[in-house]
């Protein structure tokens, strides 16, 4: 849901440089101004759960807007200072709010998330197929919504907010929820196999897999696998296959953005699967809420502010006509 300029790091039972020294080193800013962010993997014991970590710190910025977009991941938000202010939920019947932890689940429409120039925390992404054994239920009783964390993780919410925010850095936090989250695991109640494989074909694949075909994989009537992929994940095959994609090009898109010679559109269309440039505008602003250009240009402007040229650049290649 949060994006920021990201330094990949080992996690916290392999030795590495500090981990703030290294999200330190990520952007050279003016003075005053702070923009970290440092992503870590879980300890080997939560994978099956637990995606990633990222720690987020930033100050002295414009007020800005921020979308977050849909993704694999169900979002598990910390703050560390000021709320978050959610002004758009993917479901427009959902009141705006503010959040000092936030849980929501698989979606195909963004959030719209605004900050008045400051904002730090660390967002957690979850595998859907993991949230039986993290939080307690199917990541389908989750699917488009944004709550309280403490909705489900009940006082365990309140313990991880607290020793995070006595934590002196970025590893002391990592550990904590390293700590804390194994912690909560219960005995697992594993999905349908036939769901699992299903989830970890469209995964490997890019969500390029046809959903006809993966329901021959698995050996299920098509409609009866788009019942129980939903109940268990929150979306459909299909519509997973359409996130699923969707995070890999806009995920390209943003990679290539602080370049001096971006990628093509088209280029970024062909290699996640999309029929052509044109058909991946379109499903970015099905996803997206907006062109590919106009996400570009808020994004890296209000967030990671590299200079202008890469993002005219994209401008020029989006086509006029989606």
């Amino acid at each position: 849901m949060y994006s920021a300029p990201r330094v990949d790091i080992p996690g916290p039972n392999v030795g590495s440089a500090p981990r703030e020294q290294v999200a330190a080193a990520a952007t050279t800013l003016p003075r005053g101004v702070v923009n970290e962010s440092v992503r870590v993997r879980a300890a080997a014991a939560l994978r099956p759960y637990v995606a990633w970590y990222t720690g987020y710190r930033q100050d002295g910025f414009p007020a800005t807007l921020h979308r977050g977009m849909p993704s694999p991941y169900l979002t598990l938000i910390f703050t560390l200072d000021d709320l978050l202010t959610v002004a758009g939920h993917p479901d427009p019947r959902q009141a705006p709010g503010n959040y000092d932890t936030l849980l929501g689940g698989l979606h195909t429409s963004p959030a719209l998330i605004t900050h008045q120039g400051r904002q730090s925390g660390i967002q957690i992404a979850l595998h859907p197929l993991g949230a039986r054994a993290l939080l307690g239920l199917p990541a389908g009783e989750l699917a488009n919504t944004n709550l309280p964390a403490d909705a489900v993780l009940g006082r365990l919410c309140g313990e991880l907010q607290a020793r995070l925010e006595a934590a002196d850095s970025w590893p002391e936090r990592f550990a904590v929820l390293d700590k804390l989250l194994l912690r909560a695991t219960r005995p697992y109640v594993g999905v349908p196999p036939e769901v699992a494989r299903a989830w970890q074909l469209l995964i490997r694949t890019g969500g390029a897999v046809p959903v006809s075909a993966l329901a021959d994989e698995v050996g299920w009537s098509g409609r009866h696998l788009a019942d129980r992929f939903r109940r268990e994940t929150g979306l459909t095959p299909k519509a997973a296959a359409r996130v699923v994609r969707f995070d890999r090009a806009r995920r390209l898109l943003a990679a290539g953005a602080g370049r001096s010679e971006p990628p093509r559109l088209a280029d970024v269309a062909a290699e996640c699967g999309y029929f052509d440039q044109a058909h991946l505008a379109r499903e970015f602003r099905s996803l997206a809420g907006c062109a590919p250009s106009r996400w570009l240009a808020e994004e890296f402007r209000n967030v990671q502010a590299p200079s202008s040229g890469p993002a005219q650049d994209w401008l020029r290649q989006e086509p006029n006509q989606c």
